[in-house]
């Protein structure tokens, strides 16, 4: 019982630091391209990844964990960045919301093809619920899509759900920061070598919001909000888990009304309540 407690707890602090992720990368992309914003972030987080391994000494990974980590990289740190910052272009930061519910599902999904997971039906129920429930209010706050951004989206959220569990299921042999460090540096020569390439003509002219959301991506969105993760996944039970991503809309729109004075709808907090009683049922069933 502990354990899976730590586990829901790891996966909570994951979320909350995740939530940031889509505004700072609608931020970011007003003066990054996408491709230079995928690489760069994924550069930077690899090379603090590199300095982490380094000072704990980690042993190298084995050659049979090579395929997994490949799949890791290419979910979460090339597939869904990359696809979400160009889909981005197109499509609102509030419009995502609609597709970031449906990102439980398809680590839960993950979880039972590539981590032998088995949660008993109810919990498939509460899953589709809170699923619908975030679609739903998300799909209240307006259209802001594009048929090309949508297709993105989804995309975007098969890779990641894929490379959520895959590397929790490695994060059972390796540990949750040695994943996602270990995935970063595999993708270090080929996304340094982009980012290098695609590096923007006139730095000087970047404006701070996008070096903050730059940074953002780069320190908390790849690297430490992973350690969380792939820690409550492993610990919890990646499709139980996985749930709490259906929070995930919800505090981003706290976070904006804190900071950016937005108002909260009564609609937000009604959703948001059905959405914690489904996360629970799943956690009940997972």
């Amino acid at each position: 019982m502990r354990r899976s407690m730590v586990g829901w707890g790891n996966g909570l602090l994951g979320v909350l630091i995740f939530s940031g992720s889509l505004p700072a990368t609608r931020i970011a992309v007003a003066d990054f391209t996408p491709m230079f914003l995928t690489s760069a972030r994924a550069a930077i987080a690899a090379l603090l990844a590199g300095v982490l391994l380094l000072v704990f000494k980690e042993k190298r990974p084995a050659p049979s964990d090579l395929a997994s980590l490949a799949i890791i990289a290419a979910g979460v740190v090339v597939g869904f960045p990359l696809l979400t910052a160009v889909a981005l272009k197109q499509i609102t930061a509030a419009h995502s919301i609609v597709f970031i519910g449906l990102l439980p599902l398809s680590t839960a999904i993950s979880g039972v093809l590539r981590g032998g997971e088995r949660p008993r039906p109810a919990f498939w129920l509460f899953s589709l619920i809170g699923a619908a429930t975030v679609a739903g209010f998300a799909l209240t706050r307006g259209q802001g899509g594009t048929l090309a951004g949508d297709a993105l989206m989804i995309a975007a959220i098969l890779l990641c759900g894929l490379g959520y569990a895959e590397g929790a299921a490695l994060s059972r042999r390796l540990g949750g920061w040695q994943v996602i460090s270990w995935a970063l540096l595999l993708s270090l020569p080929v996304m340094a070598m982009v980012a290098l390439v695609t590096i923007p003509a006139h730095l000087p002219a970047i404006d701070a919001p996008a070096w903050i959301g730059l940074a953002y991506v780069s320190i908390f969105s790849m690297l430490v909000g992973f350690i969380f993760w792939y820690r409550g996944l492993a610990l919890g039970g990646i499709a139980g888990v996985g749930q709490l991503q259906l929070l995930q809309p919800f505090f981003g729109l706290v976070l904006a009304a804190l900071f950016l004075k937005e108002p909260i709808a009564w609609t937000m907090v009604a959703s948001a309540l059905v959405v914690v009683l489904c996360v629970a049922g799943a956690k009940r069933f997972s």
